[in-house]
């Protein structure tokens, strides 16, 4: 065991948590109207707490430990055998003791999770919501996981690259939350009523706290203090600042002027972008990256959210889902060493590694599309998915929960 890597991964931990509670809950919260911003953050809270519960229960067990291709084994449920720390010997774990690197995947699962409750916003029931969170978790997030990081997982064999989550985490959600826009419906007075973010500061507060949350997600994923957690460091914080750049010259140039929700959404795109890159590409494919994730997620956000017509509300497919999408496939480019980054030998080499990053792509996809619809499914036979029109047309924070964020 190294102790800085140790400090480092726990640290890390603690920079993921930052960005669920209170980062993301505060960049949604911020972007909903002000009768919903309670129910939004406490089913933000809620989806993560339960993953990080299933987690330890069965999730770490089937997503990282040695089973088939598709799915892990049984060797760790409930944390079976970690209590012993001396006698630890993981191989995914490198350095630090297995149940430090089991507690970082563990916040992982958590905002993955909770990231799909944008698509949904306003109009989930919040039983539904959780049930929903349970099954997906298990069918979808748990296999995608072991295909893509476990060492005998079906795509991490072909070769696929995804440093920290572009896939498993931004991919997977986007299209589980795109899935659950059509599944739900379109809000009621969409695009027939102004529905405007109630509070941009708050969501500014909690954008920001992703950034600093995201040097751990990224910089963490080297699992430890060095050369390659110095090199995601950088590039996350270089592609970030290219997505908000990005983002608002786009917008200022289609739109005729720059906001503040281009800007914020710009960073959140640049950090899903460098996501699967960040320690595989060099500081300039790092800026690539980021620049065309904040540019080509505009385009997802109105153009195609518009040609699709799903009311995906805080635009998780728009943002996570394309962005993971375009870095994850440039990560096949810019991981190229003739182009800054540490890994193909040669150009000639790039072709089969963007063919082999757009299988990974393709994988989590129509995977987690398929798991999603049919977690929605059971969780609407279950619960009933959506909030009656009455419920919706008061606000979930008082008819679901009783409560008011604001006093009049």
């Amino acid at each position: 065991m190294n102790k800085a890597d140790m400090v480092w991964v726990s640290l890390s931990t603690i920079l993921v948590l930052l960005m669920a509670a209170p980062g993301l809950a505060l960049f949604y919260g911020g972007l909903v109207r002000s009768k919903n911003v309670l129910s939004v953050l406490l089913q933000v809270l809620s989806t993560f707490c339960l993953a990080i519960v299933l987690w330890f229960a069965y999730g770490y067990s089937l997503a990282l430990t040695t089973g088939n291709p598709v799915i892990g084994g049984t060797s760790r449920l409930f944390f079976a055998g970690m209590a012993n720390l001396a006698a630890q010997k993981f191989t995914l774990a490198g350095t630090i003791p297995e149940i430090t690197y089991a507690s970082f995947q563990a916040v992982f699962a958590g905002i993955t999770c909770a990231l799909i409750v944008g698509s949904f916003a306003e109009r989930a029931r919040y039983s539904a919501v959780l049930v929903f969170t349970a099954i997906w978790m298990t069918l979808a997030y748990l296999p995608i996981a072991h295909m893509v990081w476990a060492s005998d997982g079906w795509l991490f064999k072909q070769g696929a690259l995804d440093f920290a989550g572009g896939t498993v985490v931004h991919v997977n959600a986007g299209i589980a939350g795109l899935v659950g826009a059509f599944y739900l419906g379109p809000r009621i007075g969409y695009r027939r009523e102004a529905m405007q973010p109630h509070n941009l500061p708050m969501a500014m507060m909690g954008a920001s706290l992703l950034w600093v949350g995201w040097l751990g997600f990224n910089a963490g994923s080297a699992l430890g203090a060095n050369e390659t957690a110095a090199l995601a460091f950088f590039n996350t914080l270089l592609a970030t600042a290219a997505g908000v750049l990005a983002w608002t010259a786009t917008e200022w140039r289609y739109k005729g002027r720059p906001s503040l929700l281009g800007g914020i959404s710009g960073m959140v795109a640049g950090l899903v972008g460098i996501t699967p890159a960040a320690g595989l590409v060099g500081p300039g494919g790092a800026l690539v990256i980021g620049a065309a994730a904040g540019a080509i997620c505009v385009f997802g956000v109105n153009r195609l959210k518009a040609l699709i017509g799903a009311d995906d509300a805080l635009d998780v497919f728009g943002i996570h889902g394309l962005g993971g999408i375009v870095g994850a496939l440039l990560t096949g480019v810019f991981n190229a060493q003739a182009l800054g980054g540490p890994g193909l030998p040669t150009l000639s080499a790039i072709p089969r590694q963007v063919w082999v990053q757009f299988e990974v792509v393709a994988t989590t996809l129509l995977w987690s599309g398929v798991c999603a619809f049919i977690a929605y499914a059971v969780a609407d036979r279950l619960c009933g998915l959506r909030v009656p029109d009455d419920a919706e047309r008061e606000g979930l924070d008082t008819h679901s929960h009783g409560e008011t964020a604001y006093q009049r």
